[in-house]
This record gives structure tokens, sequence and C-alpha cells, in this order.
């Protein structure tokens, strides 16, 4: 006998599984949410809180995180907790002549893509933020760029979703889905059996574990980011930057395999810079390491001098989910049915939290959604899906 039942039961509870359970909830659907740790345990809660347009590919990839901007933009009016949303802009910043050749294309496709980003001069960068080192010759800028706090944010989702009649259920480790046919129809944990047919996987770096259970691979892997939180300084940097090396070491394999990742740097209301990230393949190591810090803390000082006396507070480290594509993993898994994909967003969790949740609910209320999700699709890696 079951020990439970549900529509759905989403698997994982970080940012995308709670933002799916908010907005299944908000479509009246009895859903369950199953987190092996605790909400918030994971990658969501050892990030920036990054909502950055110019980081994401021209394309679907910008269409979703434009979107995912504009939902996340309204959510303090409909969660509990404040989420510290703020759209302060961003900048991408530029060392060299042929980083500024390459980022005028990406400016190009993604303004044409709609984003409302431009090319500033010398004169202009320095006039924004001034306390940016002058070796910087230029940059690019989005007013549409912000920030958020990412555990306030996922715990906003779980407690809406809970308000609303979702079930969340921590510390409860997923053991094996069985399946009738091709059709799913109960989920086994620790604590008994949950029937269901339909199951969304959202365990971001442990995705492809959930899909052994099925026989299903998903090419989904850790990759490690290693962070800096200095003291609090009153503000120095309104809005977000990156480098543009940044954005070559986010979508270049060879640049992650080298462990280079470029730097970002977000001042937080309270005044702490959080400073990154490594992009390193390390399995599950969640260990800083000397080596990623000193790299880390050498580039963000070259970009911003004031850093350079201000003192460390604390490091951290926390595990994206990588695709060899860059790209998350979205949709029905046609080799079983009831079985839905919602992983790997690797850095783009937060910033794509809501439009994820948003059309995995539509998926499962209506059967489609209202933006193709044919280049997410897990068989873009693989024609055996049938």
């Amino acid at each position: 006998m079951a020990w439970k039942s549900a529509d759905v039961v989403v698997i994982g509870g970080g940012i995308i599984g709670t933002a799916i359970a908010y907005f299944l909830s908000r479509q009246k659907i009895d859903v369950i949410l199953l987190e092996k740790d605790g909400i918030a345990s994971g990658s969501s809660g050892a990030c920036d809180g990054a909502v950055v347009m110019q980081t994401k590919k021209p394309g679907v990839h910008l269409k979703l995180a434009m979107e995912s901007h504009a939902l996340l933009s309204r959510m303090q009016d409909h969660l509990q907790m404040p989420i510290e949303f703020e759209q302060n802009g961003g900048l991408i910043v530029i060392e060299t002549d042929e980083e500024k050749t390459a980022m005028k294309q990406f400016v190009k496709a993604q303004r044409q893509a709609g984003l409302d980003v431009e090319l500033l001069d010398h004169k202009q960068l320095h006039a924004l933020a001034p306390h940016l080192s002058d070796h910087l010759i230029s940059a690019t800028y989005s007013p549409q760029d912000s920030t958020i706090n990412p555990i306030a944010l996922t715990l906003g989702f779980a407690m809406g979703a809970k308000q609303m009649g979702a079930e969340i259920i921590t510390g409860s480790t997923v053991s094996n889905i069985e399946v009738e046919g091709r059709q799913i129809s109960a989920v086994e944990t620790a604590a008994g059996k949950i029937e269901t047919r339909t199951v969304v996987n959202a365990t971001g770096v442990y995705a492809s574990e959930i899909g052994r259970m099925l026989g299903i691979e998903i090419p989904i892997k850790p990759r490690r980011g290693q962070l800096l939180v200095t003291e609090a300084r009153p503000d120095l940097l309104k809005p977000w930057l990156g480098s543009a090396n940044y954005i070559a070491a986010k979508f270049n394999p060879q640049l992650a395999k080298e462990g280079a990742g470029g730097v970002s740097i977000d001042q937080t209301q309270n005044g702490n810079f959080l400073i990154g990230a490594t992009r390193e393949f390390v399995g599950y190591d969640k260990r800083t390491t000397t080596e990623g810090l000193k790299q880390i803390a050498s580039r963000a000082v070259q970009i911003l001098p004031v850093l350079k006396n201000m003192h460390l507070i604390r490091a951290f480290a926390g595990l994206r989910p990588y695709t060899p594509d860059g790209l998350p993993i979205l949709g029905k898994v046609e080799k079983i049915k009831g079985f839905i994909m919602a992983a790997g967003h690797e850095g783009d969790g937060i910033a794509l939290s809501a439009i994820t949740g948003k059309l995995i609910s539509e998926l499962v209320s209506e059967g489609k959604t209202d933006v193709a999700l044919d280049s997410f699709n897990l068989n873009r890696f693989s024609n055996d899906t049938t």
C-alpha cells in the first residue's frame, strides 16, 4: 500500500525544484516535493544571485532569460519572503582589443534579440563605475541585468508552494522510481512509496543518478565554482560586474578544463562583495582550494583595485550542473511516460528559475508550453530516447 499519492512528484529542493512546485501549485495541481537534505542546501545555497541577461546566448536561451527576468521582477509581490531583487544593471568589462571585437558581435546579436545593451567607451565606463581599474578599455552595459538573494528566493518559492497546498518533504532520499510498462507509477523513498504518474527530475548535479534509476543516460555532471566574500563597505559598485573572459569560460570547454572562470563581482545590499568564480571538473568535491581562491582574488583586484585593502570573511564552493552545450535539459523524456527533465542550468539556475517553473507547470497541466522546448530536450544528445 502506498504511503502517499500525488499528481506530480518533484525531486529536488533547490531553486528549480521549488519554482516548479510553486507554479504547479498555482495551477491547483497536487504536488509533493522531495529533497534529500534541506531546501536550498545544495547549489542554490552556494552561489551568487546574478540575474544577468548579457551572459546568455542570443536566441531561445536569451529569450527565456528575459521572460524569467520579467517574472522575477514581479515575484516580490507574490512571495512572503523579501527576495532582494535589484535591477542595477550589469557590466561586462573588456581588457583587450580582441575581446572588444568579440563583444561587439555579441552585443549586436543580443540587441537584435531585443536586449537593451550597449558598448561603452573608456570614459563612459569609468563615469558609471569610477573605482574600476583604468586599464579596462571598454565594457558592455545592460540596464536589464539584476541581482537577487538566491537562498531567499528558493525559500520563498517553497513557502509559496506550501501555502497553496504543496507538500514538501525534506530529508527524503529517492531510492527507486517504479515503472509499469513505460509509464511511471510510483516513487520509492526511505519513508515509503508515493504513487504518481508524473515525476520531475530537478536534482541539478544529481540528475544523472535519477536518470540511471530509469535506465536513461543524462549528460549532466558537476562543475565546481569557488567564491570569496569580503567585509561590508559602503556602496562602491552599483552594477553587477563580469569580465569578457567570464563569458568565454562559460561556453568554452577547454577554458573550463583549465579551471579558468573569468571573474564576476557583485556587491550585496549589505555591502559585502561576492567574488567568483572558478569552473572546475572535480567530481562532487565542494572544498575550496588555495589555488582557486588565489586565482579569483588576483583577477578581481586587477579589475577592482579597491578590493586589495578589504578583508575576506569567508570562502565557499558550490557545484553547478554542467551540460555539454551549456544549456539546460527541459521537457518530456519520451522513453518513459511521465518523466520530465528540469536540470542542467549550471550558473543560470537563478536567472532561469521562474520561467522554468512556469514552463514545466504548463507542460504538466496542458501538455505543451508557450515556448517550444525542442532546443532543450534530452534527445539532442542522443537518438536513443524511444
